[in-house]
């Protein structure tokens, strides 16, 4: 029996049970949400509307994470949009509070889950969870390069007139100015793209891409996207659970793959199965592609290392420190306060950064985590 669980109930939480629910992807569904209520209301009526798509889906909601439990896969959608004002380094630490407070329940209550975050900033978020999940990499993941790549698959499709289902694209990196267009492998109709249309139209639908959720957001002036978010999460949902093992773009952990050393999460063409990330695939990648994938895993990291020293200068332990890989499926000991361990961080990342050692960061703060009282 699978059952996934959707963490935070909002429009993306709540489109994404849905069409999860929808396509019998799971036999039980269980959403969260901190808002009291919410959860319980978004499981009824989407369970309600359940057998209009002949599913037997079994779906609860609560604020807590009791029927959670066991869950194969944890998609976490819970967190805040920035607000006018407020700094990067704000949301990083209001955020990073949110995905600490719920990676604690995954890692209790679903020790063998698969987890997808969503939370903004992704690739911060995603590195955060797997520190304080403890899971092995693989098993976590992020939601990136599917959704900029189904924005950059329709503006292609409209711009030449053509049916979605015969355009293909690609976009790896990150959201933004760290997105890796790829389009020397997009296709219209089976044709190179540069066949199908100037080039000049081609860099505009780039720069429309990276602009996609903002475009949304400024036309909308009530929130952000939901339906393709959604749309791209089922997506990952389903190659997990049906074990597909088809090669989308994720935010997965690089250690050395594609030349990405340093132990990074980034927007990669990886093949997702039953346990995760199976394998980071290499699609025939360009030399000036794979260095702007390069130089994308090179900004994340300079981004987790500024979320390090946000966590610690002044957390204080109030969120708690990762497990090993190892005691992710033992009950949880004493925790560890991650300021400390963010500290051990960045001055092992200086250290590795000069002698070109950083693919060793996970092991030598993990050891030296262990050696301390």
């Amino acid at each position: 029996m699978t059952k996934v669980t959707v963490v935070g109930a909002g429009m993306v939480g709540s489109s994404t049970a849905m069409r999860i629910g929808e396509q019998r992807l799971c036999e039980e569904l269980a959403l969260v949400d901190v808002v009291d209520g919410v959860a319980e209301a978004m499981a009824l009526d989407i369970g309600q509307a359940l057998p209009f798509a002949g599913s037997d889906t079994l779906i609860a909601g609560g604020t807590g994470y009791g029927h959670t439990a066991g869950s194969d896969v944890v998609v976490i959608t819970a967190g805040l949009p920035r607000k006018p004002g407020q700094s990067r380094a704000d949301l990083l630490e209001a955020n990073g509070k949110i995905i600490a407070a719920v990676a604690g329940e995954v890692r209790d209550r679903s020790p063998q889950s698969v987890v997808i975050v969503v939370t903004n900033p992704l690739d911060e978020m995603t590195a955060l969870a797997q520190r304080l999940t403890g899971f092995p990499p693989q098993r976590v993941m992020g939601m990136a390069g599917m959704l900029d790549t189904a924005r950059f698959r329709a503006f292609i499709a409209w711009h030449t007139k053509t049916p979605p289902t015969r355009v293909e694209a690609l976009t790896l990196g990150s959201h933004g100015d760290t997105m890796v267009p790829v389009p020397r492998l997009s296709t219209v109709n089976g044709r190179p793209l540069a066949e199908a249309m100037p080039a000049a139209d081609i860099d505009a639908l780039v720069e429309r891409t990276r602009d996609g959720g903002a475009e949304i957001v400024r036309l909308l002036k009530r929130g952000s996207a939901w339906w393709a978010p959604s749309a791209a999460i089922t997506e990952m949902v389903r190659a997990i659970v049906r074990d597909e093992r088809r090669v989308l773009p994720v935010s997965a952990y690089c250690r050395g793959e594609l030349g990405i050393d340093g132990g990074v999460y980034v927007g990669v063409p990886a093949r997702l199965g039953r346990g995760g990330v199976l394998e980071i695939v290499d699609v025939g990648l360009s030399a000036a592609e794979l260095d702007g994938l390069r130089a994308a895993a090179a900004e994340v990291s300079q981004r987790v290392a500024d979320l390090d020293g946000i966590l610690a200068g002044g957390n204080g332990g109030e969120v708690a420190a990762p497990l090993s890989a190892a005691a992710a499926v033992a009950p949880a000991g004493r925790p560890r306060d991650l300021a400390l361990e963010s500290k051990v961080r960045t001055a092992a990342r200086q250290v590795l950064a000069r002698s070109g050692q950083l693919d060793r960061l996970e092991e030598v703060v993990q050891r030296a985590m262990a050696q301390l009282p």
